[in-house]
């Protein structure tokens, strides 16, 4: 399907594309970064700040909700929330380790519809419209067509610092490593659900994301052709942050594995 010339698509991708050209030229030069941690093993930088105030100039109309990770306001009513993370993988951003993405998502009366991830390292641009499908760089995208859980690469996202459920995830990586042809842990939520949206991974989990983190994945990966759930089948990633997602072809395994003898709502 060819990719559609949406206004708030379009909006988007640019916007996104000026916030990687800025956070690139601030990388490079390492100018003014100024990072700080939140927590252990969470951070903040001066470009996380810049970037978000970017592209919330170029994209909140006055009547728009935004939620974003660093300039979040409070809960209003309003027809139009856009849901962003400027910096995806700041800690990746701040090391010169080359796997980060600026994510944007738009919600329209309480429907996701857009998403965009950005990768300014490399140049790819993800986006995906709700019922109309996904791109990379303008070009059609699909989840991988893997039907063997031997044969399937999957991602994650490892819980740091003290966060209390790291010896779940423990127990995770535990089961399924013996059944799968490989784990990866690349640090950037957005761009890892990207990666199962285009095939370059079979599927992802992890616990408690924040909405900016999968907002924008999640649309992407509904329009790729991927399974959405949450641990618990009963709870969607939307309402906990906590995802778990596969092509077809391998979902139900891995999914079983995952949710095998633990608590599936931790």
């Amino acid at each position: 399907m060819a990719m559609p010339h949406d206004p708030a698509l379009d909006a988007a991708l640019a916007a996104a594309r000026d916030a990687g050209r800025l956070l690139l030229q601030m990388r490079q030069g390492q100018d003014g970064l100024s990072p700080r941690s939140k927590r252990a093993g969470d951070f903040v930088s001066e470009a996380d700040l810049r970037a978000e105030s970017l592209l919330r100039t170029r994209l909140c109309g006055p009547d728009d909700h935004w939620l974003g990770e660093e300039t979040g306001t409070p809960p209003r009513a309003a027809s139009q929330v856009w849901i962003v993370d400027p910096l995806d993988g700041t800690t990746n951003y701040l090391r010169g380790i080359g796997h980060w993405a600026v994510s944007i998502a738009l919600e329209v009366d309480g429907m996701r519809i857009m998403g965009v991830v950005y990768d300014p390292s490399r140049d790819e641009c993800f986006c995906a419209l709700a019922g109309q499908g996904a791109w990379l760089n303008g070009a059609p995208i699909r989840v991988s067509d893997t039907a063997i859980l031997r044969d399937a690469l999957f991602g994650t996202g490892i819980p740091f610092g003290t966060m209390d459920h790291i010896a779940d995830h423990a127990a995770d990586i535990a089961r399924l490593a013996p059944h799968c042809a490989g784990l990866r842990r690349m640090g950037a939520a957005a761009l890892d659900l990207a990666y199962v949206a285009c095939g370059r991974l079979d599927g992802f989990w992890e616990r408690r994301l924040q909405p900016w983190d999968i907002a924008a994945g999640l649309v992407l990966l509904q329009q790729a052709g991927a399974v959405v759930a949450g641990l618990d089948p009963g709870l969607p990633p939307e309402q906990t942050g906590t995802v778990l997602t596969a092509a077809p072809g391998v979902f139900q395994p891995f999914a079983q594995i995952l949710r095998a003898g633990q608590d599936v709502t931790s």
